[in-house]
């Protein structure tokens, strides 16, 4: 194999795949913005006070969640990590929130190709939402718990 063959192949797949990372995250960054400052974060965010009630997770979190969860890891993450620095995301959110998400992103887009496949559509959906649920709950519980000995051992 031509080494510099494989290396222009590499370089020419890898700067595709950022840019078509960069077409998607641009966007949505952008739109992000506008939403910030047109408010409208802030009523999502109130609407969706329920999601962040059951993981005992702040509501700032939910909105990288909800990324996440429809777009994926890879597109989400410019989101999550903007999101984690200008709204100051506790470890406790990000913990749940990453633990969620790695059961559970981009379910849309992966269920469907698993179907193509020949997996059960819903089985798979549900399965995946259902796991992600659990276990983000669970993990909230124990991140909370640790956070409290933490805490009283400190003081």
């Amino acid at each position: 194999m031509d080494f510099i063959a494989y290396l222009k192949d590499s370089f020419t797949g890898s700067l595709n795949s950022i840019l078509n990372m960069a077409i998607i995250i641009i966007p949505l960054m952008i739109i992000m913005e506008i939403l910030k400052d047109l408010n409208i974060l802030e009523i999502i965010s109130k609407r969706l006070k329920p999601i962040s009630n059951f993981f005992n997770i702040s509501n700032d979190s939910v909105f990288p969640l909800l990324i996440g969860l429809i777009f994926g890891l890879a597109y989400g993450a410019g989101i999550i990590i903007e999101s984690a620095e200008e709204k100051d995301l506790n470890k406790k959110d990000l913990y749940v929130l990453i633990i969620f998400l790695v059961a559970c992103h981009a379910i849309f887009e992966d269920t469907l190709i698993f179907a193509t496949v020949g997996a059960n559509l819903w089985l798979l959906f549900i399965t995946r939402l259902t796991v992600a649920t659990i276990t983000a709950y669970f993990a909230s519980k124990v991140i909370e718990k640790i956070l409290d000995n933490k805490e009283r051992t400190d003081a």
